[in-house]
């Protein structure tokens, strides 16, 4: 699955992940290029958040292996993975910001559990990374005063704060107008490039993906089932492929 001649930043081999009867994943494999945006898409419900969690290390699977930088995260210790996973950040669908806390302390939390920075660093580093989405003037704001767009960039702020080289978007434009949708989809371009970092995001959006995608996968039935450069999927003569991106009823995918 390697594109050839790419360096990568991590990958899932045959991963297999069930709860009880539930089998999310079965023989998963996918490798995420290092200084590129790879997007997943796949059908509702179909487990592609999990993945997301497994690349975080917050889930093992039953069966196989996740790497980072070439280290199998799954046979480490929970102290070794903690170590790895301040490299790794993962910015959450629904933001989870904490509503007692002005955005300013939300975005800070990374920096006061992982660093020794002192209290004006800290205060720096924010700042900084809040301009970086565009919302230097919300340090002081609650997060019941943001609007939903607002919300979403400060919670990639406290995502990208510890400057991390991997940070893990999952479905940041959801329940977003189209105008706020290409801020948020620019937004993560310009994070990339100004982290120089690596990006997993997990849309139902395809116009924001294929906007900022270099790699795109598919998940189907607890497996990736196509990858490739975004034009080559776009393009994707794979039944499955193509009847999910035209939004189709007719074709393999049981509806």
């Amino acid at each position: 699955m390697n594109p050839s001649g790419t360096k990568l930043i991590a990958r899932i081999e045959d991963a297999t992940l069930a709860f009880g009867e539930s089998v999310i994943l079965k023989n998963c494999s996918l490798d995420i290029v290092d200084g590129a945006i790879t997007c997943i898409i796949g059908l509702s419900g179909a487990g592609k958040s999990t993945i997301l969690r497994l690349l975080d290390g917050l889930l093992l699977p039953s069966a196989g292996h996740v790497y980072v930088h070439g280290r199998d995260i799954c046979h480490m210790t929970e102290d070794q993975r903690n170590r790895v996973r301040q490299k790794i950040s993962l910015s959450f669908q629904f933001s989870a910001l904490l509503d007692s806390l002005t955005v300013g302390e939300n975005v800070a939390l990374p920096l006061r559990e992982h660093t020794r920075l002192s209290e004006a660093e800290i205060r720096q580093t924010v700042m900084d990374s809040l301009d970086s989405v565009g919302l230097a003037g919300a340090y002081d704001s609650l997060p019941a005063e943001l609007s939903g767009g607002m919300l979403k960039r400060a919670g990639f702020a406290r995502a990208i704060v510890t400057r991390p080289e991997l940070v893990l978007y999952d479905e940041p434009t959801t329940g977003l107008d189209p105008i706020v949708t290409n801020l948020i989809t620019d937004t993560i371009l310009k994070l990339r490039a100004k982290l120089n970092s690596s990006a997993v995001v997990i849309s139902h959006d395809l116009q924001s993906i294929f906007a900022m995608a270099d790699y795109v996968a598919m998940l189907f039935e607890g497996a990736i089932i196509a990858y490739d450069t975004a034009d080559r999927i776009r393009n994707s003569s794979n039944p499955i492929v193509a009847q999910f991106l035209q939004g189709s009823e007719i074709g393999p995918i049981p509806i």
